[in-house]
């Protein structure tokens, strides 16, 4: 069995959180603490990621197993971020009588461009993938880069990253490289159109790697999903909007305790 990392604070109604890639747990540390005032978090390393083990072979399937073996509460609200968003999402299909909720932060069914669908270009992905081998250094500080570029305040909120990205072990390569192949081939929109728990889902308006096309696609495919626009805020909203969010989960998980 893979060992992943769990940490959990509060206590209340159950929210799990799940990272995006190349990141952990600590990364949304504040997020964390706010939420924690009104439920009991769980925040989840991907395998590979931080301080959980990796797992093989490194797919959807294995990778929401893994994490889903590391809950101990039977029932809980799924929150995903960017890769963690996939996760979710295959999590919540797979468990349905366990996933409750979910929300998706910077997320979608479909990560890369298709001819139908708003996403970011499969050549993004693929230099990334290119990269990571010759230098993966210098490919997670890009990587860190697009999530705040268009932001005034870029540079703190880079530094912000960097800053919390060096508080636990680097992700290893393979599962650096295997993430990466995961938002590349994963499209999980039939999937999501048939998911039976309520959505919410959050756009920030300056996301280089969500496009915000992705909202009216994401709701002509399942009209009843509860979207958020958190304007001004780039792929890491957490860092400049944890209060909207954190209204928002609030909102969204106690109307569907009522």
């Amino acid at each position: 069995m893979t060992k992943i990392h769990a940490e959990t604070i509060g206590s209340g109604p159950v929210l799990v959180m799940i990272h995006g890639w190349s990141m952990h747990s600590g990364v949304w540390r504040d997020l964390v603490r706010q939420l924690s005032r009104h439920f009991k978090v769980v925040c989840l390393d991907l395998p590979g990621h931080g301080h959980s083990e990796s797992c093989d072979p490194y797919q959807l399937a294995t990778v929401s197993d893994a994490l889903a073996a590391a809950i101990a509460d039977e029932r809980f609200t799924l929150l995903g971020w960017s890769l963690g968003a996939s996760v979710a999402i295959d999590m919540a299909h797979r468990y349905p009588e366990r996933v409750e909720r979910l929300v998706l932060l910077a997320g979608n069914p479909c990560f890369v461009e298709r001819a139908d669908w708003p996403g970011i270009s499969a050549n993004v992905l693929t230099m990334f993938s290119d990269n990571l081998m010759d230098n993966w250094q210098q490919t997670l500080v890009r990587f860190l880069t697009l999530q705040v570029n268009g932001l005034p305040d870029g540079k703190k909120r880079l530094k912000q990253l960097k800053d919390a990205l060096q508080q636990a072990p680097a992700a290893d390569l393979p599962a650096l490289k295997a993430g990466l192949r995961l938002l590349h081939d994963t499209d999980a929109r039939a999937v999501f159109q048939h998911l039976k728990q309520p959505v919410l889902a959050f756009f920030a308006e300056q996301d280089v790697l969500i496009p915000l096309a992705c909202m009216d696609a994401m709701k002509r495919l399942k009209p009843e999903v509860n979207i958020q626009l958190l304007e001004g805020a780039g792929h890491a909203p957490f860092f400049t909007h944890s209060d909207d969010i954190e209204s928002a989960v609030y909102d969204f998980i106690h109307a569907g305790a009522e």
